[in-house]
């Protein structure tokens, strides 16, 4: 149950931001549009702790604060490089373990690893992630595991 009432919740916001119009008939019209997609996910049966990962919510906020830090040092670092020329682009493929419990764990940690300029994830197989990046010392940072143990962290 909790999870439809976060479903709900998040629909309505999404709605509301959307629509900017908050007269008694668009109002009327979202929750009805709203009551349907839960009724809809509910005879699915797909509204569950992956569709909303609730106990992600506490810390999810302060992982994505030091995300977008991450993704802005990468940017400057991946274009100070490319500015550089190709010499100063060591492109690296290899194999990195990540050590999160749970799937939504090793997918944020996938989705996150992509985001990151001048890194994507090729391939995600169990606990083994393929990443490829443009920029060996990129992957020596995932080798670190800073992003890693946040991840995990999360998950806790």
């Amino acid at each position: 149950m909790k999870h439809t009432i976060s479903l709900f919740l998040t629909l309505a916001a999404f709605w509301l931001l959307n629509s900017g119009h908050y007269t008694a008939l668009i109002l009327t019209l979202g929750v009805l549009s709203i009551m349907l997609i839960l009724y809809i996910t509910r005879a699915m049966d797909v509204v569950d702790h992956e569709s909303q990962p609730l106990y992600l919510s506490k810390k999810i906020l302060g992982y994505y604060l030091w995300l977008a830090k991450e993704i802005v040092l990468s940017n400057i670092s991946v274009v100070k490089k490319i500015w550089l020329g190709s010499d100063a682009l060591s492109p690296t493929l290899t194999t990195i373990r990540a050590h999160q419990k749970t799937d939504m764990g090793k997918v944020i940690y996938a989705n996150s690893i992509t985001l990151t300029p001048g890194t994507v994830t090729v391939y995600l197989d169990g606990d083994q992630i393929l990443v490829h990046a443009l920029l060996k010392e990129n992957i020596e940072a995932l080798e670190a595991g800073e992003m890693d143990r946040r991840i995990c962290q999360l998950e806790s």
